[in-house]
This record gives C-alpha cells, structure tokens and sequence, in this order.
C-alpha cells in the first residue's frame, strides 16, 4: 500500500473520528435533566409539571390492560425522586421511569381507573425554567359541569343572591411572592374563604369557592365556573407585587375595553394574563360568530355588566378604606382576562401590595385577613340590598315593607335611579319630601315599593 493511500485512510479516520466527537457534544450539550417533578390534584383533574433544564420533545399514549400513560422525553435524564409524589385521591397507582438505549426518558403511570390524558410545554418565561405539564383529566363531567347541576339555594321561597369568590392562582402559579416567602395564593385562598363564610353567614346570601384547594385554574375556566353557578356577582381576590416595593394600598379593579386607568393598572394586568400561559390553553371566543355581529352581541351585554361591575366595585373599594390605605380613590379598570365575563358582573381586589413589607406583615396576620374579609362582604352587603336581583329573598324582602334605601353615589341622577328601580320620579320625590331633582353624595333616599 502506498503512503498515499495510507494519508487517505488516516485522513478519512481523523474526520470520522472528529464527527463523531462532534455528534456527541451536540447530544450532550442539547440534553435536558427533570430537576424536579410537582404534582396537584383538583377536583376535576390531575396535574404534573415536570421542572426541566432545557426544552425537550416528547410523545404521549395511552395502553391498556392494565390502564397506563406513557410519556417519553427525547434526550432526557431523571434527576428528580418520584417516590416522594403524594399519590393519594389521585387516579396514579404508581410511577415509574426507565433510560432506554435512544437518550429517551420514559415515565410510566400505572393507573387505577382510566383518565384522559393532555400534555404541553412550557417555554422559559421571566423566573421560571421550561416546563412539561402533564393534566390526567377524570373521565365523567368537569368542575364547571357539576356546578352547572346545582341550583341556588333558597331562604324563605325566593333564590339567594349567588356570589362566585375567586382565590387567584394556586398549585404550580404561587402568584407574588413577598417577604419572608409569603405566597400570594395562600394569603388570597385563606382571605377567599373567610369571605366565603362571611357572606353566608348573612341572610340571602350563598357564597362559593372558585378553587377550592391549591390547584391552579385557567382564567377563562374560572369565568366559566362562575357563570355555570349563575352567579349574580364575580369577586377575584389577589394581593400582587410591583417593581417598587414603596407601592401600597388596597385597590379594586372592574374590566376595561380600552386600555388600563393607570400605568400600575396595565402593569398589573399583563402580570395577572401571563399566568394563563400556566393553563397551556388558547384563547378562542365566539368562533362561530361573524366578527362584527360577535363584537355588537358581547358589546350590548358587557356594557349594563360593566355598569353594574363600577358600581358594586365602588361600594367594596369604599368598605375596604376603613380599614386600608386605597391606592386610588376610585374603581380602577383594566383587561383583566378574569374578569371578561359579558354576563356576570366581576370585580378583581387587590387587597394590598404583597412587595410592601408592611403590607406584607399584614397580610400574613390572620386577624387582618379577616377584617379584608369582613370588608369586602360589606361592600358586597350594600351593593345588594340596594338593589337585589329580581326574584330573590333580598328583592322579596324590600319590596314587603316600606320600601328599600339606596345611598347616592357619585354620577347618580334621580331619573337614573329612577329607571334603575323601575318607579317613577315623582314617586321618589313624594317618598323622601323632595321639591325638586338635586341629589347629594352620600344622601340616602327610600325607594318605593312601586
């Protein structure tokens, strides 16, 4: 053999090798660890999220005989335990996971019954790593379906008013963290409940939860939710942070169709929309309807809801500055995805600013979420005996005596609370001894029967 021919074939070995080494880096530099592996059981549903070092390409399939979910992760190693994951009231009887041949992880859920199973990924965004999220969805009828089930109970023959109460984010979404690692979620659930069991203790009233546990729900779902327990009024609850820790006060929002009050409104709106990205779900509305025939249809609901949405808003923003410094002195309003609903009128409160250290210590006190509690239920209170819904225990109950009260607040006219009412001016006026039409902020007239 000539030394040529030797030159070749070391030559062809020197690029073989060198492409090789090259494959192999590229795999090893492109591989991705499962840092950590979380689970959470909703009502309606199971949710694993799978904390990852870098993006992956999976597949997911389903077997049977016995029941199994299956998920491989490309190039993929397992650095997280799996026998630590709370399996109990979860449809998983056990998991498992293996490194097959190929770089590919696979994890094997062994189930009790059978589920439906969706999963997605996560891109990297602002603090959190990429994600696979990995929902066992229960066979049988969702969350919002059950809800749908159940009728408003009643006190004496007429309907309770029906409050929807929404602890804002929840599982995977902590939402804000404070001071001390002070999760907004927990601080938002334990006030949600309290005002939950505040409004029911109160005549005419039926007050439910959202979430009922730490899960997090979609904010479209949780509009659903709402409308599926025919709910008169919609309150989400939060205590979020800002860029400056300096931000203080109690603040209550309704939705805006043009664009945030305040520069602090929008930026607590975009804040608030991100967490969806934590639900993996599009955004889809009114897909069957003509563009413009769908925008008339919600414009012509959403504005009385809107109304409706201002008012009862300024009443709890009102309440909530006995015992609060308000960040603004009026109802704030911004797109709030959560508070979309073109039917039931929905206030978003912002109980505080869990980046405030001294918020932050209130916040955490038990005593203080109570009075947060107390408040907000009293706005709700006065709102409501005001003007009742028609066909419920409190509508009864104004209309089988002298009459009902409303107090005046700012932008009010006779003839709009008039209308309002459904009573005429002149019964208003001889009602209360009026001479003519001036009313004042804070003047409390007594409504008619008819």
């Amino acid at each position: 053999m000539s030394s040529t021919s030797l030159n070749r074939n070391h030559l062809g070995w020197f690029w073989a090798a060198l492409l090789t080494v090259s494959l192999l880096a590229s795999s090893w530099v492109q591989a991705a660890d499962v840092e950590s592996v979380r689970l959470w059981r909703a009502p309606d549903h199971t949710r694993l999220v799978f904390d990852l070092s870098a993006p992956v390409e999976h597949k997911l399939f389903t077997l049977s005989g016995p029941e199994r979910v299956v998920v491989d992760v490309a190039g993929t190693h397992l650095k997280a335990s799996l026998d630590d994951l709370e399996l109990e009231n979860t449809p998983i009887q056990r998991v498992r996971s293996a490194h097959r041949s190929d770089g590919t992880l696979r994890v094997v859920f062994d189930l009790k019954q059978s589920v439906r199973p969706k999963s997605f990924l996560l891109k990297k965004h602002a603090d959190t790593n990429d994600r696979l999220v990995l929902d066992l969805h229960d066979q049988g009828k969702s969350r919002a379906e059950t809800l749908a089930d159940k009728t408003p109970t009643r006190t004496g023959g007429q309907r309770d008013v029906v409050i929807a109460v929404d602890a804002g984010h929840g599982g995977e979404d902590p939402g804000a963290i404070g001071p001390g690692n002070l999760y907004e979620k927990t601080v938002v659930f334990d006030i949600a409940q309290r005002l939950v069991r505040e409004l029911n203790e109160r005549p005419g009233y039926e007050a439910k939860l959202v979430r009922t546990g730490d899960y997090y729900v979609p904010l479209r779902e949780r509009r659903n939710i709402a409308r599926k327990m025919q709910a008169d009024l919609f309150i989400s609850v939060h205590a979020d942070a800002f860029t400056h820790p300096s931000a203080n006060g109690s603040s209550v929002f309704a939705l805006s169709r043009r664009g945030a009050t305040s520069e602090t409104a929008r930026f607590l709106a975009e804040r608030e929309n991100e967490a969806d990205l934590i639900g993996g779900v599009g955004s889809v509305s009114l897909e069957d309807k003509d563009e413009v025939l769908a925008g008339v249809l919600v414009d012509l609901s959403m504005t009385a809801t809107l109304n409706s949405s201002l008012t009862v808003g300024d009443d709890v923003l009102k309440s909530l500055g006995s015992i609060s410094r308000l960040h603004k002195p009026r109802v704030e309003q911004a797109g709030f995805a959560v508070l979309k609903s073109p039917d039931v009128p929905s206030i978003l409160v912002e109980t505080g600013f869990i980046s405030n250290p001294g918020e932050a210590r209130k916040l955490s006190t038990a005593q203080y979420r109570a009075q947060m509690a107390n408040r907000i239920a009293q706005g709700v209170q006065r709102y409501f005996e005001r003007q009742p819904p028609a066909g419920t225990y409190l509508a009864s109950r104004g209309q089988s005596g002298t009459g009902r009260e409303y107090t005046i607040t700012s932008g009010d006219t006779l003839s709009g609370i008039a209308r309002r009412h459904n009573v005429s001016i002149d019964a208003i006026q001889r009602e209360n001894n009026l001479d003519n039409h001036v009313i004042q902020v804070g003047q409390v007239l007594k409504i008619p029967s008819r």
